[in-house]
């Protein structure tokens, strides 16, 4: 069998290479060793961080879609989005800037893109009637002014300075779930929350924690990932509670005279019928009645 492993075509050993690095293929794919436990702790942390950033660049697509088709974004926070936002982009730049390896933030970066989007359309599709009557257009410039100017900023900030800000994403984190989750509990809905999203974003939490763990050992990365899991599975929590709710809201706000007779057919499925009393015809002039019922008639010479 080694001898297949150790001539396999070179696109595939190079990648392979890139992947787990020299000491690691030639243990785990050329002489076949399955008894290496770090390398395969190593082998699986890089396969699970590869599959979070490809899963994290598709991550809010189905968000993206929902508010698209339903023209709102009825149900979503934008306090929050704009503070997950600012702590994934954080901990991108504090990431890159480190040197740590992309498999172990890429998701970060993905996951920032399409937060933004989904903030600009938050901002475009306002919930409120209030909002709607305001100027939508020049709300989105200043939201799209002010995203340039923080990314600018952030990436100019010192590599020294980064750990502190990488530590304010802990109570940012925080900060960011908490409007969404008092959004749901005051509305009991979690209207146009994308289920793929949130449990996209557990799995996330829980499969980085093990490959921050394992490449990376950075107790601020490792604290920030544990705090969102909490945060995603109380969020996950309320969208099974409120599983539903918004189809039993439409029917209670039907009007109350339908819903009345809706109620009413469905109790008692009968159909009360009327029959008016017959009124007896009127008996011809030139007939009249005996008391055996028959009819006489005069007889004409």
């Amino acid at each position: 069998m080694t001898t297949i492993t150790r001539n396999l075509p070179w696109f595939i050993a190079d990648l392979g290479t890139a992947i787990v690095g020299e000491k690691c293929y030639t243990s785990l794919v050329k002489d076949l060793n399955l008894g290496d436990v770090d390398c395969l702790k190593y082998a699986l942390s890089k396969g699970l961080g590869l599959g979070i950033v490809v899963g994290g660049s598709i991550m809010k697509v189905p968000q993206l879609m929902l508010i698209l088709s339903a023209q709102s974004a009825r149900g979503l926070s934008l306090p929050a989005y704009v503070l997950e936002t600012l702590a994934y982009a954080i901990t991108t730049v504090y990431s890159y800037k480190n040197d740590f390896p992309f498999s172990t933030y890429g998701e970060n970066f993905f996951l920032t893109l399409q937060n933004t989007l989904i903030t600009f359309l938050i901002v475009y599709f306002p919930s409120t009637p209030l909002r709607k009557a305001q100027n939508t257009a020049g709300r989105l410039a200043v939201t799209v002014v002010g995203t340039i100017a923080s990314a600018v900023v952030l990436y100019a900030v010192p590599k020294e300075s980064l750990a502190f800000l990488q530590l304010a994403t802990l109570p940012l984190s925080l900060f960011s779930k908490l409007p969404q989750i008092m959004q749901n509990a005051r509305s009991r809905s979690t209207g146009q929350l994308s289920t793929f999203a949130v449990v996209a974003q557990i799995a996330g939490c829980l499969a980085r924690l093990f490959t921050t763990a394992t490449e990376v050992g950075d107790v601020i990365v490792t604290a920030g990932f544990a705090l969102a899991l909490i945060l995603n599975i109380v969020v996950g929590v309320q969208m099974w509670m409120y599983w539903g709710k918004d189809d039993k809201d439409a029917y209670v706000k039907t009007p109350i005279g339908v819903v009345h007779e809706k109620e009413d057919w469905a109790r008692h499925q009968k159909v009360d019928v009327v029959i008016p009393p017959q009124i007896p015809a009127t008996p011809p002039r030139h007939a009249t009645a005996s008391p055996s019922g028959r009819k006489w008639a005069r007889k004409v010479d």
